[in-house]
């Protein structure tokens, strides 16, 4: 009678054992690659997409939401960045100078003259968690108007974009 009363704990007890944990990267566990992406004649929110999922390192299979498994990504020729229909006119940057009254807009074709970076960025930014993960992965992405850039050091490699 009393190994019939030990026999479910025992089951209950065994199943746990044989049970898989879930892997969970360390910070210093991941390895980090540096990848340069050529924005010529690319469309921007493809560009975007591809990027911010290389940034969240959704690729990789050590990914694991919440955690910063990405990559570096560096962005070149930012300014020759294409989109489609009407968006250079009818597409507005707004930010506001904290005082009554203080909107300001630019049309994305005055951005693009102004400082073409910053449309990336945006593209990218609205793509990624808005929390603190979303700000560090930020800091990942390094932006270029043109074909020149600092980061030959760290050897980036070509990222394609599928």
């Amino acid at each position: 009678m009393a190994v019939s009363s030990l026999a479910p704990s025992l089951e209950l007890l065994s199943d746990r054992m044989n049970r898989q944990t879930t892997y969970y990267p360390k910070p210093g566990e991941v390895d980090r690659t540096w990848y340069i992406v050529d924005a010529e004649g690319e469309n921007l929110g493809r560009l975007a997409s591809r990027v911010a999922r290389t940034l969240i390192g959704k690729d990789k299979p050590e990914f694991t939401p919440g955690v910063d498994t990405g990559d570096f990504v560096v962005v070149i020729n930012a300014a020759k960045v294409e989109v489609t229909g009407n968006k250079l006119d009818d597409k507005r940057y707004y930010r506001h100078s904290g005082y009554p009254g203080g909107l300001k807009s630019l049309t994305m074709r005055q951005q693009m003259n102004k400082r073409p970076e910053f449309v990336i960025e945006q593209a990218v930014k609205g793509m990624l968690p808005k929390n603190r993960l979303g700000r560090k992965l930020m800091k990942k992405l390094r932006v270029f108007s043109g074909a020149k850039h600092p980061h030959e050091a760290q050897k980036p490699k070509e990222l394609t974009l599928e």
